[in-house]
């Protein structure tokens, strides 16, 4: 158990730096000039436009960011949702990948150049694109990190991870504690806070036995019944 719960931090750990250096990768990339679009109007002088990556491909910035929630996600979520977090991670990898692809595939068109620097509102055409390929195989780069970290999620013993138990409720803490104490066969000592949560609950932790008092819903044993007549003061009871 406690080799899964290991192996589990260290899944997690390995994930979350994973994730990071994924996106610093996009984060960078969205600040490089992916396309350099020269321009003509027919009045004056060629210009140049620099189109960044968040130009250029305007989701390589906001995946950037999803990549960092997940870095908290995974310490967060157990079980299954850690799986589904890992699917989630390789999806965000494989979305930020297509328009690197494609710049590097040819995708740079004259068109789709003008486009998107918005020259076909002013009646400006686009004479050359020079495409730089840096900030694509950065991208690239981010990516398959990012899938690295998807399949170590993916793989993650699930005996492991999620919130500490701090954050459980007091019923939850005893609860659990006193499982583990059957499971070992025999009773786990207290501690401080289960002793606080018992105080808490109105019980005192320090006597056996204590949950079956009054404060946990028990029946206290009923006085004897001093009502009955004995007769007048200084006499003894008829039959003695």
């Amino acid at each position: 158990m406690s080799e899964n719960k290991t192996g589990g931090r260290r899944a997690v750990g390995i994930a979350a730096l994973l994730l990071a250096v994924a996106a610093v990768c996009l984060w960078g990339s969205s600040r490089m000039t992916w396309v350099t679009v020269t321009s003509s109007d027919g009045l004056g002088e060629d210009r140049t436009t620099n189109l960044d990556g968040g130009t250029w491909a305007a989701a390589t910035t906001p995946l950037a960011l999803v990549l960092v929630a997940a870095i908290a996600a995974a310490f967060a979520v157990r079980g299954w949702m850690v799986r589904v977090l890992g699917v989630l991670v390789a999806v965000v990898a494989v979305v930020a990948a297509i328009p690197a692809i494609g710049l590097l595939t040819g995708e740079a068109s004259n068109e789709r150049a003008g486009d998107i620097a918005g020259f076909d509102r002013v009646g400006t055409q686009v004479t050359a694109v020079d495409v730089s390929t840096a900030p694509a195989l950065l991208v690239l780069f981010g990516s398959v990190v990012a899938l690295a970290a998807a399949i170590v999620l993916i793989r993650k013993p699930t005996a492991a991870g999620g919130l500490s138990s701090k954050y459980d409720s007091p019923a939850a803490r005893r609860e659990a504690a006193t499982k583990r104490g059957a499971d070992d066969g025999k009773a786990e000592p207290p501690t401080q806070r289960m002793l606080w949560d018992a105080l808490d609950a109105g019980e005192d932790p320090t006597v056996e036995g204590a949950g079956d008092g009054p404060a946990s819903g028990g029946s206290s044993p009923r006085a004897d019944d001093v009502s009955k007549d004995t007769g007048p003061a200084g006499t003894r009871p008829e039959g003695e």
